[in-house]
């Protein structure tokens, strides 16, 4: 295995790791963002009420994308299975 396919192998896997992450990451910034101007302009300053919204967006944005992420990794991985000889080589 050369070392540009092990590069190129990483680079694939985090660019894979980081398009299965933006939804969840991107709801979970946006609710946080939303609730953190909630709680300024209306000085209310209770730590657990920015917690319990991010968990609920983050869980039905998990339930919806879910379809969408498994198919994602199950094209990645039966890349990476089917490319096994290669890497012997």
């Amino acid at each position: 295995m050369s070392p540009e396919s092990v590069v190129t192998l990483a680079n694939e896997a985090v660019k894979m790791a980081l398009l299965l992450s933006a939804p969840l990451l991107g709801v979970g910034l946006a609710v946080g963002l939303t609730i953190a101007i909630l709680q300024a302009t209306t000085q209310v300053q209770e730590m657990t009420l920015t917690f319990v919204p991010k968990i609920v967006a983050v869980l039905l944005t998990l339930i919806a994308v879910a379809p969408w992420m498994l198919s994602k990794l199950t094209i990645f991985t039966s890349r990476i299975i089917t490319s096994i000889p290669e890497f012997i080589r």
